[in-house]
C-alpha cells in the first residue's frame, strides 16, 4: 500500500507545527523522517494516525483520499503505529495485549483467545520473534515488549507501519535486532515510516530520507550521504559531530561512592552495593538502558534520596545526610533528567531560573536585597552564550521549548563555582548544533580539573564523551571499563549478560 501526504499543515494556536509537508512512501520501502526534537515529526505522524486533524492537506492510501476521525479508523485503513513509549498492559499476556480493541469472538460473543494465540504464534514464527503468546508482558525484556508492539500492528493487517523513535529504550543489540526486523517487514512489502534523530540508524536501514526542520521539509537525502551532511540539513549549518577532547589530566580522586545501597519510598531496594570513583579532570559516564538505577543514583548524590547505606563523599566530605542546599553549596552542579519537574520553576522567568538557590548571595544579592541590574546582565549574557531562544529574559520557563528549557538548566549549573558536575542526559531534546556546544562545555569543565559524572542512554555519546564508562543494570554496577570498549561488549553489559 502506497502512502502519500500532500501539503499537511497543522497549527496549535499561532505555532505552525507542520507547514505544507509532503512525502510519499512506497510499498517495500523504509522512508526515514529525520529531524531534531520539535521539528514536527511526531505531530505529522499523529495527523496520519488520526490523533490530530490537519488544518490543510490530504492523506492518500493507494491514491485514495482518507479522512481519519481517530486511530481506530486509521488502523482499519491499514496503518499501524509502533510507539516510542509502549502501549501495553504489563499484567496482561501477549495474546491479551495484541487483541485489545478488536477482540475475536466465537459462539455469539465469547472471547476467542485461542485464535489470538494462534495468530501471535504465526506472526512470531514468520518474523522470527520467538514470543510466547501466554507470557506476561511485564515480565518480558524491553526488546521483546517492542516486538509485541509490532505484532499488535501486524495482527490488524497493517500495510503501512510507523516506527516513532523506536530505539529510545533499547540496548545496542536490541536496536540491531529491530533494524533486522524492519528489513524483513520491508521485504514482505510493508511501507515503513521510520521517525528518528539518530544518524547511524538512518544510514543503516533507510531507502529514502526526508528531513524536517522547524515544521518544514528542507529536502530529501540519501543514505549514502555523510552524517555531517545529514546533520547540517537538520540544523541549517555545518556541525562537528565528533567530541574533540584530549587525554585526561587526572588529579586527585575527588568523588567516591562506596558500598551504596538505596531503597525507594515503598521499601524496595533500588541500588545494590554501588561503588565508583571519579578523579579531578575525568569524565565518568554512567551507561545503561533507562530505568536501571541511574535516576536513583543521581538523586542520592544530590541528597534527594532518604533511605541509604554506604558512603558518598566529595573532597573527603560525606554527602549522605546533608541537605540538597548544603550539597549544592559544596560545589555540585546538577542537571536532572526531568528538567520541567526538577530543573526549573515554570512560572519563574528565565532570569529568575538562572539564579535559583543563589539569589541570596553575591553578586546577585547585597545584604537582604536582590540586585536586579546584576541579575539581568547575567541573564542576558547566558541567553546569548547558550543561544537560548526566547522573546526576552522575562519570558517564563514554561513558555520555552524543551530544548531551550534544557539550555537554561545547563547555563545555570555550568556557571557555578563547581567541584563536581553531575548531568543526567544533558543533551536530551537538543539539536545537533546545541549538542556540539554542550559537549564542548562539559569537556571544558573536565579540562579545568572538575570531576564529571554523566548519565547517558545514547551509547555513541557515552563512548565519545567518557574517559571511563560504568554500566548499570538493575541497580548494580556490572563493570567499569575504558571508553574504547567495543559496542558489542557494552551492549552485553547493558543487557546484564556480560
Amino acid at each position: 500500500m502506497k502512502l502519500e501526504l500532500r501539503g499537511i499543515t497543522k497549527r496549535f494556536g499561532a505555532m505552525v507545527a507542520n507547514d505544507k509537508v509532503s512525502l510519499t512512501v512506497q510499498p517495500g520501502e523504509i522512508h526515514c523522517l529525520l529531524g531534531e526534537n520539535g521539528a514536527g515529526k511526531s505531530t505529522l505522524m499523529n495527523v496520519l494516525y488520526g490523533l490530530y486533524q490537519a488544518d490543510e492537506g490530504e492523506i492518500l492510501l493507494d491514491d485514495e483520499v482518507q479522512k481519519f476521525a481517530g486511530p481506530g479508523e486509521a488502523m482499519a485503513a491499514g496503518i499501524g503505529m509502533v510507539h516510542q513509549h509502549f502501549m501495553l498492559i504489563p499484567v496482561f499476556t501477549v495474546a491479551e495485549n495484541v487483541i485489545l480493541g478488536h477482540e475475536p469472538t466465537k459462539f455469539g460473543g465469547v472471547l476467542d483467545l485461542k485464535q489470538a494465540r494462534d495468530k501471535v504464534r504465526e506472526l512470531s514464527n514468520r518474523f522470527g520473534f520467538d514470543i510466547d503468546p501466554d507470557a506476561i508482558v511485564g515480565e518480558l525484556p524491553v526488546g521483546v515488549q517492542q516486538r509485541v508492539e509490532i505484532i499488535k500492528a501486524l495482527i490488524s493487517d497493517a500495510k503501512v507501519l510507523v516506527f516513532d523513535e523506536p530505539t529510545a529504550v533499547l540496548t545496542p543489540q536490541e536496536t540491531d535486532e529491530l533494524m533486522a526486523i524492519m528489513k524483513q517487514l520491508r521485504q514482505a512489502g510493508h511501507a515503513i515510516v521510520f521517525i528518528t534523530h539518530k544518524l547511524r540508524e538512518v544510514k543503516e536501514v533507510a531507502d529514502r530520507i526526508t528531513v524536517l526542520r522547524l515544521g518544514k521539509v528542507v529536502g530529501e537525502a540519501k543514505p549514502t550521504d555523510t552524517a555531517e551532511q545529514l546533520a547540517s540539513m537538520m540544523v541549517g549549518r555545518a556541525v562537528d559531530l565528533d567530541v574533540n577532547k584530549g587525554a585526561p589530566k587526572l588529579g586527585k580522586k575527588a568523588f567516591v561512592v562506596e558500598g551504596l545501597n538505596a531503597w525507594n519510598e515503598a521499601g524496595t531496594q533500588v541500588l545494590f552495593d554501588v561503588s565508583l570513583d571519579v578523579h579531578e579532570g575525568e569524565i565518568l559516564v554512567i551507561a545503561g538502558v533507562q530505568g536501571n538505577g541511574q535516576t536513583e543514583l543521581t538523586e542520592v548524590i544530590l541528597g534527594a534520596h532518604a533511605r541509604t547505606t554506604g558512603k558518598v563523599s566529595l573532597d573527603d566530605q560525606d554527602l549522605l545526610g546533608k541537605s540538597i542546599k548544603q550539597i549544592l553549596d559544596l560545589g555540585l552542579g546538577f542537571v536532572p533528567e526531568d528538567r520541567t519537574q526538577d530543573g526549573l520553576v515554570g512560572e519563574f522567568t528565565i532570569a529568575e531560573n538562572l539564579i535559583l538557590d543563589r539569589s541570596d548571595r553575591k553578586p546577585f544579592a547585597k545584604g537582604p536585597s536582590i540586585q536586579p541590574k546584576v541579575v539581568r546582565e547575567f541573564a542576558q549574557e547566558k541567553l546569548k552564550q547558550y543561544d537560548i531562544r526566547a522573546q526576552s529574559i522575562d519570558s517564563t520557563a514554561k513558555q520555552l521549548s524543551g530544548g531551550n528549557q534544557q539550555k537554561v538548566v545547563l547555563a545555570r549549573e555550568l556557571s557555578r563555582d563547581l567541584r563536581l558536575l553531575v548531568a543526567s542526559q544533558p543533551t536530551r531534546g537538543l539539536d545537533v548544533g546545541s549538542i556540539e556546544f554542550v559537549h564542548d562545555q562539559i569537556i571544558a569543565a573536565r579540562d579545568s580539573g572538575i570531576p564529571v559524572v554523566i548519565v547517558a542512554t545514547e551509547l555513541d555519546e557515552a563512548t565519545q564523551l567518557g574517559d571511563r564508562i560504568a554500566v548499570m543494570y538493575r541497580g548494580k554496577i556490572v563493570g567499569i571499563v575504558p571508553a574504547d570498549t567495543p559496542r558489542t561488549v557494552l551492549g552485553q553489559m547493558m543487557a546484564g549478560v556480560a
